[in-house]
């Protein structure tokens, strides 16, 4: 690359150019991968010039977060709470499905992102507006979120996938005693037999903590 295609890319450099480079790094190769080097080079920049615009590493996967935070759908704080929760769960079981890397540092990383911000916000507003006190909507928010982190994070790791869970449960079934484990014999045998396909559904529990959500809700009402 020509030192003046060099020039003009740093002058175009900016810490969004830098953490959707950073970000498209991550999807392709995994968190691990991400160095300062590496995305300099796929920047066609020096590493210092990357330096110009974050502070270190550490600023850098903040600004990664806040951006997977922008594919959150953000609620309406005047809008009907369950459906609102539910859209913006569904949305960031997607975002973490398309950036693997994220939801175990966004639950590691204490972060202040403008957009990260703005979500809690509108998030705990909604609630708020619809009648929840303030302890309340902090605990309801946690509840759903932590379904959506863990059932992606479930998601994302397990090690079968779901068009091979038949297959397994074959595979394994010889290995589970029915005298010793019956329930979990009784299971296996009932995804072999395709009485059901062994999927979880993310909605199953997202459901589950709304309609408490709504009945606590109602009571403090």
């Amino acid at each position: 690359m020509s030192q003046t295609s060099q020039i003009d890319k740093r002058r175009t450099l900016n810490a969004r150019k830098i953490s959707e480079a950073a970000i498209k790094l991550a999807d392709g190769q995994g968190i691990e991968a991400l160095s300062m080097r590496k995305l300099a080079t796929n920047l066609g920049v020096t590493a210092m010039s990357i330096y110009n615009h974050v502070a270190n590493k550490d600023d850098l996967i903040s600004l990664m977060l806040d951006h997977v935070v922008t594919e959150f759908e953000r609620p309406q704080t005047d809008g009907e709470w369950k459906e609102m929760m539910r859209r913006r769960a569904h949305s960031m079981r997607q975002a973490f499905l398309k950036h693997p890397w994220a939801p175990s540092l966004l639950i590691s990383t204490i972060t202040n992102g403008e957009q990260t911000m703005r979500d809690g916000d509108a998030t705990l507003g909604c609630l708020i507006n619809a009648g929840f006190t303030y302890a309340a909507a902090d605990w309801a928010r946690n509840a759903i979120d932590s379904h959506t982190f863990g059932y992606t994070m479930q998601e994302i790791n397990f090690p079968v996938e779901p068009d091979e869970y038949r297959t397994a449960a074959s595979h394994y079934l010889p290995m589970i005693s029915k005298t010793d484990y019956p329930f979990l014999h009784g299971a296996t045998t009932a995804l072999i037999n395709e009485e059901y396909d062994g999927v979880t559904q993310f909605d199953f529990g997202l459901e589950l903590i709304l309609d408490g959500l709504e009945r606590q809700r109602n009571t403090a009402i």
